[in-house]
């Protein structure tokens, strides 16, 4: 299968800290890869430079043949093909949450707002919010303010998603909400690639899932694999302590 995403030997630094030290990742389009790892192994900024929020020190990141980690390279694009949609939700708190989602399509792709009506009422349909999409944020649940921002990043019809512990923030009984809508994308062929603490929904969805430990893809495979006959003595360490 043709990758959609490469990542070769990536590396990043800030200061002396060795953050990402040489990640290789494939990721076909259409796959839901999950990064676990313990707090600090890399997973948030690996899925940084991939969305081109921090430049990387070395290696080559390949988007549908093209290589996007060129310094000077133009961000914009490429954010517009990859979403990012972070821990906190950073929703502006004086705009309803329809006009949240409506901000990026209009400024960066000069779409006027009775071209976006049709479309963004369509995706909060689509994810139960059919009826919260006049509400500020302050009215409404965590659950709701998530997925308002991956209503947000939708809006942009992006080819890939990247999702940052996006329910880690919120309290138990919301976190199912939120993970039904990328089970919902999931089954839709949305490519995805999760940064998570939730093991058991990645070993129920994910394609391919990866072991980070101090910046290194210590180990990655099918979650069936990857869950129950782990190679590697610190992924096993690892997944002793949270599952």
């Amino acid at each position: 299968m043709t990758s959609l995403l490469r990542l070769t030997n990536v590396r990043k630094s800030f200061g002396t800290h060795h953050v990402l030290q040489g990640i290789d990742l494939d990721v076909s389009k259409g796959e839901m890869v999950c990064l676990i790892g313990a707090s600090g192994s890399g997973k948030s900024t690996l899925l940084r430079t991939i969305n081109l929020l921090e430049p990387i020190d070395d290696g080559e990141i390949i988007l549908d043949g093209v290589d996007i980690s060129e310094p000077g390279l133009n961000p914009q694009p490429v954010r517009q093909k990859i979403g990012l949609v972070f821990q906190s939700f950073n929703l502006f708190p004086h705009m309803s949450a329809a006009d949240n989602v409506m901000l990026a399509p209009s400024r960066v792709k000069g779409l006027r707002k009775t071209e976006l009506e049709a479309p963004v009422s369509a995706l909060f349909e689509r994810f139960g919010l059919a009826d919260r999409i006049g509400h500020f944020p302050d009215q409404l649940s965590g659950g709701q303010q998530q997925r308002v921002a991956i209503i947000r990043a939708l809006a942009m019809q992006p080819e890939i998603l990247l999702f940052d512990e996006i329910t880690s923030a919120l309290d138990p009984e919301l976190v199912a909400e939120v993970l039904d809508v990328l089970r919902a994308l999931r089954g839709e062929g949305m490519t995805m690639i999760l940064a998570t603490h939730e093991m058991g929904f990645a070993r129920e969805l994910a394609d391919k899932v990866c072991f980070l430990d101090r910046g290194r893809i210590l180990e990655a495979g099918p979650p069936a694999e990857l869950f129950d006959a782990p190679k590697k003595e610190r992924t096993r360490q690892f997944l002793s302590q949270v599952l």
